[in-house]
């Protein structure tokens, strides 16, 4: 109950008055036969749901006012530690997968808090509430396949004493939910493994970096390319090498292009040296043909790449001075030629636009509607997402919602990446280093580090309609060795994100690869 003081001032089970609410303990009862859920958005009294606690704490689960759609909602708190599920049985169903769909609030903290479709005949399938400091709602989905015509939906809260969680606006209907991209950008792993990084599974067994995250369930392989880059890497001969190794563990890739010899970013869209001194229609004529070499590289290797970035990070356009935003007509010209070069060597790559800010949702509006009136084509929109300066979960939710509405094309979070600690593995400090850097709910630590990625790739997942593709973890294998720094020019640069990979500074698998095995 977001705001709210709670103390019961009554014995179990009788109405409190409490900070101006009116809390209704739920009774047990008999488990409601149906085809489809009674009292979905708790008006009632949570007519039709049931209430279990092993230890006799059924009052921890109750309705009151202040839903997300209607006036009320229902809600688990107790003043002392409690384990309470809310369920409804239903029967009847025409075999077939179901999606469980739920509108949530909690405070965090708890062992566990999730939504569950159990009882179907298969596997429990449940997906856990984040954790929402600001207060806000997020939309949460889970999919099981329903054999035997029965399932349960299940409402769980095991928490310590004062924790709270809300649901509201139930709805379960048929359909499945999943994430088609499963991925992480190993840019950098050519150039950690040359400076000798190591790593090893979660068990401590050493192994190949990128076989054991598609152990993990990594599916795609996201790998950026510069045009000249001073050191070497990130250049055509070894994206290509890094696709053959993908292709060969069965993985897809996901093509960078940042139009640039070494980093572009919303502050800096550099040219390539070779291109300098070129004129705006020249440097169409580089893009294309620089991308069209590129993938057709890749394609004549038997390495065809699945999806390509137009651009990265983008939001204020590319190959400043003549691709800023500030000239629209010359942005989209020189993105529709790196497009028109990618599709002409495989229609079937798909495009995606690239911007940071994926909390941003009037700045995505403001420059996909650009982009559409300037008749970019595109396949794909892809936003960044790092939570410690992008914005709340549920306003990348808000922002990847309307997007994929408003443009009618499949959404993804293309960067997401969470601190394990807050130590730092060499000589150069880390862009997250402070704990009051830290997003909400979520520590610097394995355990903290997986529920970020888990509730990020939860929030794309409720994206309606199966629009939202997946999340791509931002290089989950920079590990910190000497001489495989940030700055191609500069080998004692170091490395600010070491302590935001997958791996441990001793390169030992963490936790939150796990959730590559998303559904």
């Amino acid at each position: 109950m977001y705001g709210t003081t709670h103390t019961r001032v009554k014995a179990a089970g009788a109405v409190a008055a409490l900070s101006g609410l009116v809390f209704a303990a739920l009774p047990a009862q008999a488990a409601h036969a149906a085809t489809t859920p009674a009292d979905t958005g708790f008006e009632s009294g949570a007519t039709g749901w049931s209430t279990y606690s092993a230890g006799g704490q059924n009052t921890a689960s109750f309705t009151e006012s202040g839903g997300h759609g209607g006036s009320t909602r229902l809600s688990h708190w107790s003043a002392s530690a409690y384990k309470v599920e809310t369920y409804q049985h239903l029967s009847g169903l025409t075999d077939g997968t179901y999606t469980l769909s739920a509108w949530v609030r909690s405070g965090g903290g708890q062992n566990s808090a999730y939504i569950a479709l159990r009882n179907c005949g298969s596997a429990e399938q449940r997906t856990d509430l984040p954790p929402t400091a600001d207060g806000a709602w997020i939309r949460l989905v889970t999919s099981v396949r329903v054999t035997g015509g029965a399932c349960t939906i299940s409402l769980n809260s095991d928490a310590h004493a004062g924790e709270w969680a809300n649901f509201d606006d139930i709805t379960f209907t048929p359909g499945s939910t999943g994430l088609s991209v499963r991925g992480g950008d190993l840019s950098t792993l050519p150039k950690n493994e040359a400076h000798g990084a190591a790593y090893s599974n979660a068990s401590g067994v050493a192994g190949d970096a990128m076989s054991i995250l598609k152990g993990s369930g990594m599916n795609y392989v996201r790998l950026k390319v510069w045009v000249n880059p001073a050191d070497g890497y990130n250049s055509k001969t070894r994206v290509l090498a890094m696709a053959k190794r993908a292709k060969a563990l069965g993985m897809k890739t996901l093509v960078d292009f940042h139009y640039s010899d070494a980093w572009a970013d919303p502050g800096k869209q550099n040219k390539p040296a070779a291109w300098a001194g070129h004129s705006y229609t020249q440097l169409r004529t580089d893009v294309y043909n620089h991308t069209y070499d590129v993938l057709n590289a890749l394609k004549a290797q038997g390495t065809t790449a699945d999806m390509v970035q137009i651009g990265n990070e983008i939001n204020g356009g590319m190959l400043w001075p003549e691709g800023s935003t500030g000239n629209w007509s010359q942005l989209a010209g020189l993105i529709t030629s790196g497009a028109n070069a990618a599709k002409a060597v495989s229609s079937g790559t798909k495009v995606a636009l690239h911007l940071a800010e994926g909390g941003d949702n009037a700045g995505t509006r403001w420059w996909f509607d650009n982009a559409v009136a300037q008749k970019v084509p595109f396949d794909v929109i892809a936003l960044s997402y790092y939570g410690y300066w992008h914005g709340s979960l549920s306003e990348l939710q808000t922002n990847l919602d309307d997007a994929a509405s408003r443009y009618g094309k499949p959404v993804m979070v293309a960067e997401t990446a969470y601190a394990h600690t807050l130590a730092n593995d060499d000589g150069l400090e880390n862009n997250v280093a402070t704990a009051s850097q830290l997003v909400s709910g979520y520590p610097a630590t394995p355990a903290g580090q997986a529920a970020n990625l888990r509730d990020v790739m939860n929030v794309v997942e409720a994206v309606p309609n199966g629009r939202g593709l997946g999340a791509v973890y931002w290089e989950p294998a920079w590990t910190a060795v000497t001489g495989s720094g940030w700055d191609p020019a500069d080998p004692a640069s170091g490395n600010a994100w070491e302590n935001q990979a997958v791996f441990d500074h001793n390169g030992r698998l963490l936790p939150a690869a796990a959730w590559f095995s998303h559904r």
